[in-house]
């Protein structure tokens, strides 16, 4: 098996093991549903050995017409209305080698206002074994820092100066010429290729046998022969290094989009579950009647939360380790915090003596120091477990020092506040 067939199987294998990660928790399995068909789709190109070619563009210079051409199918909608092209859409080119060559006409990267196709064009380039950028005259800005950024993500590249017909010889070679300088050192001289996909149609004068003239009009010749023999030489000789870096540079980017997508999930989710334990945290502290038995409940709620949001990131800890860890961090909130913990079972002490009577005056409070210690102690499992059940070289006191420095207590404070009285009057 050759370098570049076994870089295509690495990366087969790397991105099945990505859509068979079974760790991640069904919630952020079912969130990331688009990427992983993404995924699938690719990997069904890998098995059946395609080389996809993608025309990229501004509206309306004739990407459609180019690839119906390329084809040799009128199988891709044109108008002359403006972004006709609403989607990726796809055909198969003739085998070359043997290398089944599939066309995607993508959307117009500057369609006034619309954002997502200009992230479709670019999300087919992006995932394409060679891309050609189809033009029809001199660059402009947007056209310009397409190809910029499509060479800094080192995609190979052709240019297709479409429309040539509408240009005198003279005028079609310095105009080749000016392109291929601008575009020096991302895609070759040689590269740079005129083409006529849909040239107008020709007005003949034809004479009759009796003398008469009379005018018609018959189809122009569509020239695009030089693009296709450098489809055919490109192909021929390095189907299988593109197919190879496609893949290697797919596989890298969706990994990392994957990773950073996963990352901002368990972050989003991660922060509802702390906000929910804290707030139910808070509700129990409030209304709980008996001396000191609201600090037993909320440990135990600490502790749930813990177990929670170690299987979210995928490293389980067991009641023991959770309790040894809200140890850990409820000592280390007690050197920090002693005068808030003090009113927190002074208030606890004062709800039993007086048989509840205060429980309106207290309860607000003691259930928002309940609820910001349990956000506290959430806070302080993610940066836990973001370091893979371990402190870091920092140790638990900094981290958690870091941690309330980061955080505007007051604001917490009030709104949890607000929050558990809220709920309490509803009960």
């Amino acid at each position: 098996m050759s370098k570049q067939s076994h870089l295509i199987e690495d990366t087969r294998r790397s991105l099945q093991s990505l859509v068979q990660d079974s760790s991640l928790p069904v919630q952020i399995r079912e969130d990331l549903a688009s990427e992983y068909a993404e995924i699938e789709t690719y990997l069904r190109k890998l098995e059946r050995g395609e080389l996809h070619i993608a025309l990229f563009g501004r509206v309306s210079v004739g990407k459609s017409s180019l690839a119906n051409a390329l084809t040799g199918k009128q199988q891709f909608s044109v108008s002359p209305l403006h972004g006709e092209t609403k989607a990726p859409q796809a055909d198969f080119l003739p085998s070359i080698g043997g290398h089944p060559i599939v066309v995607i006409d993508t959307p117009g990267i500057n369609e006034v206002n619309d954002f997502e196709r200009e992230r479709l064009a670019l999300q087919a380039a992006n995932s394409a074994d060679l891309v050609i950028i189809v033009v029809d005259g001199d660059l402009c800005d947007a056209e310009y820092r397409a190809i910029t950024q499509l060479a800094a993500a080192n995609r190979p590249m052709l240019l297709a100066l479409n429309k040539s017909d509408r240009y005198s010889e003279a005028d079609l070679t310095a105009l080749i010429n000016a392109i291929a300088r601008r575009v020096s050192g991302m895609i070759a001289a040689a590269l740079v290729i005129a083409v006529s996909a849909r040239p107008p149609e020709q007005r003949v004068l034809q004479i009759g046998a009796d003398g008469s003239e009379y005018e018609y009009l018959r189809p122009a010749p569509v020239r695009i022969e030089g693009l296709q023999s450098a489809i055919e030489r490109i192909v021929a000789n390095d189907a299988n290094s593109l197919k190879a870096l496609s893949a290697g540079l797919y596989a890298a980017d969706l990994s990392d989009q994957v990773a950073r997508r996963i990352v901002s999930l368990k972050t989003e989710v991660g922060e509802k579950l702390i906000r929910n334990y804290a707030i139910g945290k808070g509700i129990a502290v409030a209304i709980t009647p008996v001396p000191l038995a609201d600090l037993f409940a909320a440990a135990a709620a600490d502790i749930g939360m813990i177990v929670h949001l170690s299987k979210l990131y995928g490293l389980p800890m067991t009641r023991v380790e959770a309790s040894s860890f809200v140890a850990t961090v409820a000592g280390q909130l007690a050197a920090l915090f002693g005068a808030m913990w003090g009113l927190h079972i002074a208030s606890s002490a004062l709800k039993g003596a007086t048989g509840g009577l205060t429980t309106a005056l207290t309860a607000g409070m003691q259930g928002a120091l309940g609820y910001y210690g349990a956000y506290l102690v959430g806070r302080a499992a993610v940066r836990y477990l973001e370091y893979g059940k371990s402190w870091g070289p920092a140790g638990p006191k900094t981290v958690l020092q870091d941690l309330v420095a980061s955080l505007d207590r007051k604001s917490i404070l009030n709104d949890a506040r607000e929050q558990i009285l809220s709920r309490i009057k509803q009960r």
